[in-house]
């Protein structure tokens, strides 16, 4: 399995071989004691035969690339298998409460997120078939993405929780402060739990994560 845009390898499976693909050498220092082997390459040049991997994913990066198409084309270039995507899409964002207290988030995440179009697109060469799946995420979901926390709103006044979360940090600073002087008045006062309660009660939710499956 080859994993496109790897960075320190979380997301890698452990029962088969796999060769991750890297440009960053911050991340790539970052990768534990016997994580699969790292190639300084970029997902728009891999330095690879054709056909020469089982399947190959990309997960949460092609966001990152600077030629999404390319490096969807060069994905399915060297994979005689499937192509997976794990992705997001931006303007379903729209309808996590999160938006209600800073909708300058989702304007950020449509700019640097490809369209599930685009995507799809790029992939389906010749008889490819695309699929596109919703990916539920459960309350308890320990990646630090800000739907995770769609059922524990009191995480986003954390600051190390803001400091992971890409689209907030990004985002215009004032709009933000903004945005958590008024999520933590209302956590203060119940006003939250008025309107948004029932999600703590969810076990999962269907948000704007996305998995794109590319099948030969």
């Amino acid at each position: 399995m080859l994993n496109v845009g790897a960075g320190a390898g979380s997301y890698e499976p452990t029962d088969r071989y796999v060769l991750a693909v890297e440009p960053s050498a911050a991340m790539r220092a970052q990768r534990p004691v016997g994580a699969a082997p790292a190639v300084d390459a970029a997902a728009e040049h891999l330095p690879l035969d054709d056909d020469s991997f089982d399947s190959a994913m990309a997960v949460v990066s092609v966001h990152q690339w600077g030629d999404v198409d390319q490096g969807l084309r060069e994905m399915r270039r060297v994979s005689r298998g499937p192509v997976v995507v794990l992705t997001f899409d931006a303007p379903a964002l729209q309808q996590f409460w999160l938006t209600d207290y800073i909708p300058e988030v989702v304007a950020v995440e449509q700019a640097r997120f490809p369209t599930l179009d685009q995507v799809t697109s790029a992939l389906a060469q010749g008889s490819v078939e695309v699929r596109v799946d919703v990916v539920p995420v459960p309350r308890d979901c320990t990646d630090g993405f800000g739907e995770a926390f769609y059922a524990r709103p009191e995480a986003f006044l954390r600051p190390e929780v803001r400091a992971a979360t890409s689209g907030l940090v990004l985002t215009d600073p004032e709009a933000v402060q903004r945005g958590f002087a008024r999520l933590e008045k209302d956590l203060s006062n119940g006003a939250w739990d008025t309107k948004y309660g029932d999600l703590r009660e969810l076990a999962e939710r269907n948000g704007a994560l996305r998995l794109i499956t590319a099948s030969t």
